[in-house]
């Protein structure tokens, strides 16, 4: 895959954007390589580095707000759409037994479309294919509902994603971008989240950004997002030009991403700050 070609973008918010940008510049300072990836022995959940309050917010399910997604989610299992008049549970059943694994396996690869599949891309997928309706957009209510609720049958599950011939390569692209320098800053995602992780960046503690609870209730956000998401609004904070929502890039930026928190543990759908 060819190097994406990164071009400096104008900030959405222009006050945050500058107190993110000058905090880090700092961190250019103190890097100039990687230490290298984190041991496996040493991962930790974004959850770790949460305040107790937080952390209550999540454990707790009626004062989760992601729930409201999830419930949601559950209601558009059930119900039938598309000309072809089929709802989920028309095919899957009971997704508490059909699902439960499922987003611990995601992304994957599809050998009859020979290509990397988000979570959010099968559903749609299936939504095409099998119940003969439109897509829904990214990042929409429906598909994070959607998503949501499927991501909640495997909650406390280990991530376990399989890698064969054809999948390889494709995580080491991802990895490859994970490493990449990007932007104005010149940064790389693992500068901050393998090199200083547990450190401070604007009052704020640096995770190791494994995407263990997607999708998320972010309070920054006041509303569910997907890793996608999240991962966009880590390249405009670089002053680097955000790859396009189900770009390869981003897929198998993901699919690295779960790779490298194989084991962990899934707590869709998680709050962070």
């Amino acid at each position: 895959m060819a190097p994406h070609t990164q071009t400096p973008v104008a900030p959405a918010s222009p006050g945050r954007s500058s107190w993110i940008g000058a905090a880090v510049a700092v961190v250019l300072l103190t890097v100039s390589a990687f230490a290298g990836e984190i041991p496996l022995a040493e991962r930790r959940s974004g959850y770790d580095f949460m305040s107790r309050q937080t952390r209550a917010m999540q454990d707790d399910d009626t004062a989760n707000p992601g729930m409201l997604w999830v419930l949601e989610g559950e209601a558009s299992w059930k119900q039938k759409v598309g000309t072809a008049n089929r709802a989920c549970a028309d095919c899957h059943t009971d997704a508490r037994t059909s699902m439960k694994g499922v987003a611990a396996r995601y992304p994957a690869f599809d050998r009859a479309r020979k290509r990397l599949f988000t979570l959010e891309q099968r559903i749609n997928a299936c939504r095409l294919a099998r119940q003969q309706a439109p897509p829904l957009a990214h990042e929409s209510r429906e598909l994070l509902a959607l998503t949501a609720y499927v991501a909640r049958q495997s909650r406390g599950m280990p991530i376990e994603i399989t890698l064969d011939e054809r999948a390889r390569p494709l995580l080491e692209s991802g990895r490859a971008t994970w490493e990449r320098r990007q932007g104005q800053l010149n940064l790389a995602c693992g500068h901050c989240h393998d090199d200083l992780w547990g450190k401070q960046l604007a009052g704020n503690v640096i995770p190791q950004a494994h995407p263990t609870g997607y999708p998320l209730y972010r309070l920054e956000w006041q509303g569910l997002g997907s890793l996608e998401r999240r991962l966009r609004n880590c390249l405009i904070g670089m002053r680097a030009e955000p790859y396009a929502f189900g770009a390869p890039e981003m897929v198998e930026l993901q699919l690295f991403l779960m790779w490298r928190a194989r084991g962990m543990t899934l707590e869709s759908p998680a709050v962070r700050p």
